[in-house]
């Protein structure tokens, strides 16, 4: 890979995001305890959680601690807008023109979620008694350090897509996991003096099994048999090649999770959040959310696996355009053995998507509270939040490969024409 120019280019300006990402990780807003926030952080299991997806930002109450959060929400709100508004659905099916408009008004959208994210994190802070100044300037600067660190969080991550590798926030958000895998994996093993060797083996068989699910689903296609019909010119028979359409098992990739795990961490967060206020009956809510939503509760696994496969499906149709590919199908000639072009096309294609899909989003929810599962067996709280980690770095991970790799297959036709 390093030894193709514009590949080695993407590849260290990637690495240079990546290390500025880091060093705004450790720029402390001030105003807050850091020392004790950091023991807060480390003895409970959602805010563990919470930090690792922040990449760390949290603990150390950074310039970035709200991180790319804001925006993964409001692409959520514009995703789902879209099933409401005649209007964004008809800018979904633009192509690159419309996806430029929606992604504008993510962005706007992405300061309010920025501003409310960056006031609940205060209040939270201020219920534990870590806020050390908590006069009216103080508290604005602080919102307002945080709101800009996520809008330089959304630039960084919008120039790797450009100039980069991979998509520009799964690479962000991939930095920031990665950069908290030493220190879950070390509090695993620190725990080795009152744990069995086997419950550490089962921990790491384990490990690489999820793994490999995952790679296997990301990896799985459907291929669709597709005919070019035979054209007869000159006395020269043309067309009539067969080939296959490929439909991933996975068509929406990592985006399903990285939804639901955003949206879970909501609950649990206003429920610290309520229950922290002086009004009993809030305080009652508070308790009643934080329960419920344990990683390893009942309410908690039902809801996250029913997230994961209805965004699955949801991202699914939204990202294959089976009019589209029928349309240009019929264009080129070419058609589906035994399906009529056009209407019939569609129609079928949806429906082999729909049932792949099925078995994606099944597959998906499985791998998703998988780990919470593994948790409860063995007791080891690294494994929930690794788990879900490991379901985003590897996919992740795949599509950047994936980038790669028809780079560097461009590169190898052209070096033999």
């Amino acid at each position: 890979m390093l030894r193709n120019e514009e590949l080695r280019r993407k590849f260290l300006f990637t690495a240079g995001v990546f290390f500025i990402f880091r060093l705004l990780a450790h720029i402390p807003v001030p105003g807050v305890n850091t020392l004790a926030l950091q023991q807060l952080f480390a003895s409970n299991e959602f805010l563990s959680l919470l930090n690792v997806f922040a990449g760390g930002t949290l603990a150390n109450f950074s310039v970035v601690a709200v991180g790319i959060n804001p925006y993964i929400t409001a692409s959520i709100i514009m995703q789902l807008a879209g099933m409401i508004f005649p209007n964004i659905k008809e800018m979904q099916k633009e192509g690159e023109a419309g996806r430029a408009k929606l992604n504008q008004y993510t962005r706007f959208l992405t300061v309010p979620f920025a501003i409310a994210q960056s006031i609940s994190i205060i209040a939270l802070l201020n219920s534990q008694g870590l806020l050390v100044a908590q006069n009216l300037l103080m508290v604005v600067s602080m919102v307002l350090s945080m709101v800009a660190g996520a809008m330089i969080m959304l630039w960084l991550g919008e120039l790797v897509t450009e100039y980069g590798l991979g998509n520009g926030i799964s690479m962000v958000l991939l930095a920031g996991i990665v950069s908290q895998f030493p220190s879950a994996v070390s509090q695993v093993f620190a725990t080795s003096d009152s744990l069995q060797w086997a419950t550490l083996g089962i921990f790491v068989t384990a490990s690489l099994a999820l793994i490999g699910l995952i790679v296997f689903i990301n990896e799985a296609v459907r291929k669709v048999a597709i005919q070019y019909a035979k054209r007869i010119r000159g006395g020269k028979t043309y067309g009539g090649q067969q080939t296959h359409l490929p439909i991933k098992v996975n068509v929406a990739g990592v985006m399903p999770i990285i939804f639901a795990v955003s949206i879970m961490l909501a609950p649990s967060f206003v429920g610290r959040v309520l229950a922290a206020s002086s009004n009993p009956g809030l305080v009652t809510w508070g308790q009643r959310l934080s329960v419920w939503f344990e990683q390893t509760s009942p309410v908690y696994l039902i809801t996250y696996f029913l997230l994961v496969f209805s965004f699955t499906f949801f991202s699914a149709l939204i990202f294959f355009d089976a009019e589209n590919i029928s349309d240009e199908l019929k264009k080129s000639g070419a058609f589906v053995p035994s399906i009529r072009p056009g209407g019939a096309t569609k129609k079928f294609l949806e429906y082999v998507v729909v049932r792949i899909t099925l078995v994606g989003a099944l597959f998906l929810g499985v791998l998703a509270i998988l780990p919470s599962f593994a948790q409860i067996a063995t007791g080891i709280q690294s494994l929930a939040i690794g788990g879900t980690s490991l379901l985003i770095v590897v996919s992740v991970i795949l599509e950047t490969s994936k980038q790669v790799e028809s780079m560097l297959v461009g590169q190898d036709y052209d070096r033999y024409q």
